[in-house]
């Protein structure tokens, strides 16, 4: 008689009465609803709020649209974004296609440098694109010089979309590239089998078959431009939503309806960008027959197809470093007007940061290691709660927590302007001028990111470790902590590395959150600094500083990721 064994998943328990566990949803909730669902129901309660009589109305969007600014700036933000997302499609499908389909030397450090405009806020190097590409720039005193013409890359809504595209497009870049590499290689071979072969193969199959990671990284690329507020006003491009919510609140005043009638679309588009791209991937079967797809079928290049391919690749590459040379460039600098390169080269940039903007690097550590912080705390238990226990509402909680999302960060900022303008603490003052409410502003709009590491570092450890653990007399506290937490490491690194990351050069939320010099983090500072010809070395050696700060922590979150990969794969497992 052969005996079948079931192997039975252990179902998570429901709890029937408070616990620990319990008490701290409701407490990350009640966090979660004061800090971001809170400022921005009040946002959107504003904008339809009638100023004069305190009473609902639509008259506000009639006033929005009534404004040829207003008009202006809205449809100048949708043509940014649009457009930002098909030069970043340019950029990125070209290395997506050629590093996943063909066998060349140096397609795992393209794909690496592909992902270096990340580790650089686009607000930071659009002053230096304006010295390379702009009217005398570098690139149009050459062309000028030898050809006798301009092209105008940084003019207005041109310079806004260049930058960002050349900012975002690794976000398509990456989920393109995932999705290639799944392709089931069987429908590949169907396709060529029947005489589809070179750009027929590749629109017709190839391309709609890796849809859902170019739509997600597209959808990303558009929030990403829409909600954009640094750029434009780096460029001083002013006619844009992000730039216009701002000036309203700063320059008209906190009870300006104008400007939350702006922030409210800015949420709606989020939130409908979102949804349009779950709309056209629903209903569509994108499944791979074979674990893993196979990927496409790689082929080797001949020898013309290797220089077209290296000639594409070296253009982008160029482009995509330009940010980061400009910047480098104009950190050590003395003069850069009407010439190719700087006068002269000097470290006197970097003395006056150290001597003058220390504050500024000391506030953003405070800050972004302070949120990180947080958001690790909340990430893991959130973690736990939603995939360890059968709390009810647990769901809810991942999605309250992933909403930031969705929330621009000068929205945010907004609503904390609005909901604590009139709260006072005892020896603080406003609590809206707070340098804490900086801190909690950083880590909602960074948790997202921690919350995903630390479930997805939780889904790798086995239920059955908790619970050998609890047989043997620990209590669930006891279990986590001396179990759970451990085995998770690796993830929470890469969780506070990755929120510390990317809040250290936020500038959208903080903008409208400090009130002096003295509370300011590091992006406010290159912000001030770049205001003025006569600071923009300083502002670029600060940026430098940033772009380090950065690139240190996602060099150690990666080696954080790698190394717990490396200890989980050499673990050895026990049968049972």
């Amino acid at each position: 008689m052969t005996v079948t064994t079931v192997s039975i998943r252990p179902r998570l328990p429901r709890l029937s009465r408070p616990s620990a566990l319990a008490v701290i949803g409701i407490l990350i909730a009640a966090f979660l609803m004061m800090f971001l669902i809170l400022p921005v129901i009040q946002v959107i309660y504003v904008a339809f709020l009638d100023p004069r009589s305190g009473a609902l109305t639509l008259d506000n969007f009639s006033d929005f649209f009534a404004s040829p600014l207003f008009r202006e700036s809205f449809w100048n933000s949708l043509y940014v974004a649009a457009m930002s997302v098909v030069f970043a499609t340019l950029i990125a499908l070209p290395l997506a296609y050629l590093t996943t389909r063909f066998d060349f030397a140096g397609s795992a450090v393209i794909q690496s440098l592909g992902i270096i405009p990340l580790i650089m806020p686009p607000f930071v190097g659009a002053v230096a694109m304006q010295l390379l590409f702009g009217r005398n720039g570098t690139v149009n005193l050459l062309l000028n010089d030898w050809f006798g013409f301009k092209i105008p890359f940084m003019e207005g809504l041109n310079g806004v979309i260049f930058v960002e595209s050349i900012h975002y497009f690794p976000f398509i870049l990456i989920n393109l590239s995932a999705s290639l590499r799944n392709i089931d290689r069987s429908m590949e071979e169907a396709a060529q089998n029947l005489g589809a072969s070179g750009m027929r193969l590749f629109r017709r199959i190839v391309f709609p078959l890796a849809m859902p990671g170019y739509i997600a990284g597209a959808a990303l690329v558009f929030i990403k431009v829409f909600d954009d507020l640094g750029t434009p006003l780096m460029l001083n491009v002013k006619a844009m939503l992000a730039p216009q919510a701002y000036m309203r609140i700063t320059g008209v005043g906190i009870n300006d309806p104008m400007g939350y009638v702006i922030s409210f679309i800015l949420i709606a588009f989020s939130v409908l960008s979102l949804w349009l791209s779950f709309l056209v991937m629903r209903g569509r079967d994108y499944a791979t027959v074979q674990k893993g797809g196979g990927g496409l079928a790689r082929r080797q290049l001949s020898p013309w197809e290797r220089v077209a391919a290296w000639v594409v690749i070296l253009v982008i590459l160029g482009l995509v470093l330009a940010p980061h040379i400009g910047l480098m460039l104009l950190s050590f600098g003395t003069i850069w007007s009407f010439s190719p390169l700087p006068d002269a080269f000097t470290l006197k940039h970097y003395g006056t940061v150290f001597s003058q903007a220390g504050q500024y690097i000391t506030n953003t550590l405070l800050y972004a290691g302070g949120a990180a912080l947080i958001d690790i705390l909340i990430g893991t238990a959130v973690a736990y709660i939603v995939l360890r226990t059968g709390l009810p509402g647990r769901r809810w909680l991942d999605y309250l927590s992933t909403a930031a999302l969705a929330v621009p960060g000068v929205v945010l900022g907004i609503g904390y302007l609005r909901m604590f303008h009139g709260v006072h603490l005892p020896g603080v003052g406003p609590l809206a001028s707070w340098w804490v409410m900086i801190m909690i502003a950083l880590a909602i709009r960074r948790l997202p990111y921690a919350l995903r590491a630390c479930m997805a570092a939780l889904q790798q450890v086995s239920l059955s470790l908790e619970e050998a653990a609890e047989n043997l007399g620990a209590s669930k506290a006891r279990s986590i902590r001396r179990i759970v937490v451990p085995l998770m490491t690796g993830g929470i690194l890469a969780g506070f590395v990755t929120s510390f990351a990317t809040a250290a050069v936020e500038l959208s939320a903080t903008i409208m959150l400090v009130s002096g010099e003295r509370d300011a983090p590091l992006s406010y500072g290159i912000y001030l600094f770049m205001q003025s010809p006569s600071g923009r070395g300083a502002g670029a050696a600060l940026g430098i500083i940033a772009v380090i700060i950065v690139a240190l922590a996602t060099y150690i979150s990666q080696r954080v990721i790698e190394r717990d990969s490396h200890l989980r794969g050499a673990r050895p497992t026990g049968s049972h």
